[in-house]
């Protein structure tokens, strides 16, 4: 697919970001837990949601929608132990899967098409928990163990090895505290979901959690948060875009806890108010950044939540381009989330690349339109951004992965004013 955008258009209106995808795929995963009906709500429909419904399918789930954002997934049996490398799709979240084939298969065996050492906390999570690891030449194979107590440390927290953690303690475990695990939003969807199928989880919203395993769960219903993600990044859209936009959640849904990235977009310029049902993002001429009190004008690095996520450091390097001064972005976590600098570069930013994971912006620029072969997903929105705010006419190929992680996005960015023509057969 391909589309063209026209910048510089000011956004006006009221924009819906949908549900968390990350809390709807361990939700998806946890609903396998039980043979019961589980009843998920807000559920998005971007096209990495809607393809692991479908590797649900093939080991045995029912899925019945009952309006464009709920539905229930029900799992009589598992209809099979393994996940092949064509469910998996090169993703680490199918591994999702791992702790309801355990948990009823007792046995799952697992191909990979990347290396092991993307999952090595993943791997040694399991052994912690007394499971049967073996790795042979296409991935490797678990078989299930129960166990009495556990106190295990994770070696970093990895929110897919939390999530696994998590559902694996309330089926196997007895008693089970899990240490340095991952506490994002998504992972809070999912702890309230299992509490309503009858689990006993203590510590939500920490990085130490302990868990009573339950012999059965029950049936549940569970709304899902919205994405702050995509919320956070149609803040700084707008603002970016001029006009004035309205974020609000679907209807008995809340808007996220964005009080770290305020925090950090404060460092760049963008200001916006907020209370539990509405975010309002005036309208910005300039984008002045806070008074530094280092040898920039601003420091902004990436950590796990609660602080600034890695999945919003392309649409703030966008806004620091622009901004009136100099910012420093480093990356902590990932080594190739600054690689789309050099598209910014060629539409006019003034950025240094440092190494993989620090790039020097110097505010101030004027960007331009450019052609974008092939944006990638963990880009998040910053390149299309940088496209709606850019003089001239960009074409963007393979734009098809906006809606791999955005729900109908660039739907909702023209119902806002946006100029994007979309060429689906291009």
């Amino acid at each position: 697919m391909q589309i063209r955008v026209k910048g510089r258009n000011p956004l006006n209106g009221l924009y819906v970001p949908h549900g968390n995808p990350n809390a709807a795929k361990a939700s998806i995963a946890a609903s396998m837990l039980s043979e019961h009906a589980i009843t998920l709500q807000n559920i998005p429909t971007n096209r990495s949601t809607l393809h692991f419904l479908e590797v649900a399918k093939s080991l045995g789930a029912t899925v019945s929608w009952q309006n464009s954002s709920t539905l229930t997934l029900q799992t009589p049996q598992l209809t099979q132990s393994g996940l092949t490398e064509a469910m998996m799709q090169g993703a680490v979240g199918s591994l999702l899967y791992i702790p309801a084939l355990l948990a009823r298969q007792r046995r799952v065996t697992v191909e990979i098409g990347f290396p092991l050492h993307r999952i090595r906390t993943h791997l040694n999570l399991l052994r912690d928990l007394q499971q049967q690891v073996t790795i042979h030449e296409q991935g490797f194979e678990c078989v299930a163990q129960n166990w009495d107590a556990a106190d295990i440390i994770l070696d970093r927290p990895s929110v897919t090895a939390s999530e696994i953690a998590i559902m694996l303690a309330v089926t196997l475990g007895k008693s089970t505290t899990l240490r340095h695990v991952a506490c994002e939003p998504h992972i809070n969807d999912l702890v309230q979901l299992l509490r309503s199928m009858g689990a006993e989880i203590s510590g939500e919203g920490s990085n130490c959690l302990h868990i009573v395993g339950q012999p059965s769960l029950t049936p549940a219903t569970q709304t899902l948060s919205v994405d702050h993600i995509e919320t956070a990044s149609m803040i700084a859209i707008g603002a970016l875009c001029g006009g004035a936009i309205e974020i609000t959640p679907p209807p008995h849904t809340q808007l996220p806890d964005l009080r770290v990235i305020g925090r950090t977009f404060a460092q760049v310029g963008i200001h916006f108010n907020q209370d539990a049902q509405h975010i309002s993002v005036p309208q910005h001429a300039r984008f002045i950044m806070a008074d530094g009190e280092e040898d920039v004008d601003a420091s902004i690095e990436t950590s796990e939540w609660p602080g600034f996520p890695s999945d919003l450091v392309s649409i703030i390097t966008l806004v620091a381009s622009i901004a009136e001064g100099t910012t420093l972005i480093h990356e902590r976590l990932f080594r190739d989330r600054l690689l789309f600098v050099d598209t910014l570069k060629r539409m006019g930013a003034n950025i240094v690349l440092a190494d993989p994971h620090r790039a020097l912006v110097i505010g101030g620029a004027s960007l331009y339109a450019d052609y974008i072969p092939a944006p990638d997903p963990r880009f998040g929105l910053g390149l299309l951004g940088a496209t709606l705010m850019a003089e001239g006419e960009s074409v963007i190929d393979n734009a098809q992965y906006f809606n791999y992680t955005f729900a109908n996005v660039l739907d909702k960015l023209t119902a806002l004013g946006a100029d994007i023509e979309v060429n689906p057969t291009a």
